[in-house]
């Protein structure tokens, strides 16, 4: 059933009232039509219209001592045959979405009816944005073990300050989540967070993305680009994976949080940086300093403050709560409310998660897609890296003679599902970096 929009006419003259009503439904709108203000306030307290069109001057009320009012709750159009700048300017202050003058032109009528229902609808639409994001940034932590609390309590205790923090943690654990929450509760939470993967990029496209260059600094540079430190400015810029960044770029970061400045590349002037940074590692970054694998002087910037972001298996009460959070983000997608009967719940509780919250997401959506239409999702919908049957050896599998990017292709896939995305776990099978696990990810389309 398509709704149709309700519209309330307020007009003491009964021939115009009578008139707007049959052209307004004649456009395709519900319409009610009352004589005073004490007939309206009636009307809204049993009903909600859409959009309220009122006369100037009613039997039992003047403009302006009923019009706030009706603004803070309704999209207004006032009416009037007295029209005049003052009272017009008068309306619109009041938050008058329109003011038209009598005799009223049907046309322009359907014109600015059309036109404040649609920027209501906007208003509504961005309104549940900004709420649902809202409830998302206060809900980034989700759980109540004795883990999380405490997470929540060093993220509240640093958010104030300016300290530079390092997150640590296993991948998946939401180290991203955990940095939006330090910003969000920060006094930078009006300006932009910032996010750089730095297992994305080579040296110097990374250099450029953090920096910024001048226009000329290396082939194909034709013209000057900021870089995120200035698209971060006043805000919080967050630096995942930053055991990943070389040496180079460890020692201008290092004078970013020493000074507070920096350079462009290809650049000469000093710029400032007026940005906090957050990092993340899944690296002991401690024994990668004394080994020499990074920055010892970068290091101790970066742990002015650490927060360490306990793995799933260490909060498995949290595992109830989570699943409730992914099946309401699922079930908003697909307009359907799914549960998980207890003997499937309580299979979940019993696993040890090496992709962490990553991989019960994962488990989860593949659940909701598996039990279909059927409201209870059954400890066989779920489906775990331990139910694969055990192979002897490994096997690839193709139909002709494959090429090397179709046999990296075809293993690199496999990996990603045997560990459920985790990109230390994949590194390690293959003997590489996970910087290169990214771009591979990436050059084959598996991210």
């Amino acid at each position: 059933m398509i709704a149709i929009d309700q519209l309330l006419i307020i007009e003491d003259d009964r021939v115009l009232n009578k008139l707007l009503g049959n052209e307004l439904r004649r456009m395709g709108f519900a319409v009610e039509g009352v004589g005073n203000l004490a007939a309206a306030r009636d009307y809204v307290a049993h009903h909600e219209p859409r959009l309220i069109l009122t006369d100037a001057r009613l039997p039992d009320a003047q403009l302006m001592d009923f019009l706030p009012t009706l603004t803070a709750d309704y999209p207004v159009i006032v009416l009037t045959a007295y029209g005049s700048v003052q009272e017009a300017v008068s309306a619109m202050k009041a938050g008058a979405v329109q003011y038209l003058s009598k005799p009223i032109n049907l046309d322009e009528l359907e014109l600015e009816v059309k036109r404040a229902l649609r920027q209501a609808a906007l208003q509504r639409e961005h309104q549940f944005c900004k709420e649902r994001l809202r409830r998302d940034s206060q809900r980034t932590m989700v759980g109540d073990s004795p883990a999380i609390r405490e997470v929540q309590r060093l993220i509240e205790a640093v958010a104030a300050s300016d300290t530079t923090v390092l997150i640590q943690g296993e991948s998946g654990v939401g180290k991203e989540l955990v940095a939006r929450a330090i910003h969000d509760q920060s006094p930078r939470a009006s300006r932009n967070f910032v996010a750089l993967d730095c297992c994305t990029l080579q040296e110097k496209l990374f250099e450029s993305e953090l920096f910024g260059h001048e226009k000329g600094a290396f082939t194909g540079a034709d013209k000057l680009k900021t870089g995120l430190i200035e698209a971060a400015n006043g805000g919080t810029l967050f630096l995942d994976e930053i055991g990943e960044i070389d040496p180079v770029i460890q020692a201008k970061l290092l004078r970013v949080l020493e000074t507070g400045q920096y350079r462009r590349l290809g650049g000469v002037k000093d710029l400032q940086a007026n940005t906090r940074i957050v990092a993340a590692t899944n690296r002991d970054l401690a024994r990668h300093s004394k080994e020499g694998q990074f920055r010892s002087d970068l290091y101790y910037r970066l742990s002015a403050f650490t927060l360490r972001i306990p793995p799933l298996r260490e909060r498995l009460q949290d595992v109830p709560n989570l699943v409730e959070h992914f099946l309401a983000k699922r079930g908003f997608d697909r307009n359907m409310e799914k549960s998980v009967r207890p003997e499937a719940l309580q299979r979940l509780m019993d696993y040890a998660y090496p992709g962490n919250i990553r991989e019960l997401r994962n488990l989860v959506e593949r659940a909701v897609i598996l039990s279909g239409e059927a409201r209870e999702i059954r400890s066989e919908h779920f489906i775990f890296e331990s139910d694969a049957p055990a192979r002897a050896g490994f096997q690839l599998s193709f139909d002709s003679e494959p090429t090397l990017d179709q046999i990296e292709r075809q293993y690199l896939d496999i990996l990603n599902r045997k560990y459920t995305g985790h990109r230390g776990r994949i590194a390690s099978a293959l003997g590489v970096s996970e910087r290169n696990i990214y771009r591979l990810l990436d050059k084959h389309g598996l991210k």
